[in-house]
């Protein structure tokens, strides 16, 4: 897909079951774990301190996963992000998970951007300068 932004991710012990599978609640911390080196990559961050508007942060309102193929410990996998929709004040994600380049499972993230007062959050429009970074993943670009 163009425009994505990828890692590759070796799947550890502790995050499979019994039977050596990644257990399927470890997809949505890799999710996490992508999202947040994709910021990284944008020179930005989750929670991003300092901007004119305040501590903007990005709590996720919705997320799905459809799992295809089971992913084993050892394995290495590429996950990939792109942007799937931009809102007003709302980012979706798709992110795909490959082994050897074969699809294992999709996953959905939407986060809200808000601004962060005293431990509260309003929701707040996407800043310019954040909505122009974003927009550079986006999908259908």
């Amino acid at each position: 897909m163009p425009n994505e932004f990828t890692i590759e991710r070796r799947v550890q012990f502790a995050e499979t079951d019994l039977a050596g599978v990644l257990h399927f609640s470890n997809y949505y911390r890799m999710m996490e774990e992508l999202e947040h080196a994709f910021w990284r990559s944008l020179g930005e961050s989750v929670v991003a301190r300092g901007m004119k508007e305040g501590t903007i942060s990005w709590p996720r309102v919705a997320t799905s996963c459809e799992y295809k193929e089971p992913a084993r410990f050892e394995e290495v996998l590429e996950l990939a992000l792109a942007v799937a929709k931009i809102g007003n004040r709302s980012v979706t994600y798709e992110v795909t998970f490959r082994r050897d380049g074969r699809t294992i499972a999709i996953g959905s993230m939407t986060a809200v951007c808000t601004i962060m007062h005293h431990g509260h959050f309003e929701r707040a429009a996407i800043p310019d300068s954040i909505r122009a970074k974003l927009e550079s993943h986006l999908a259908s670009a």
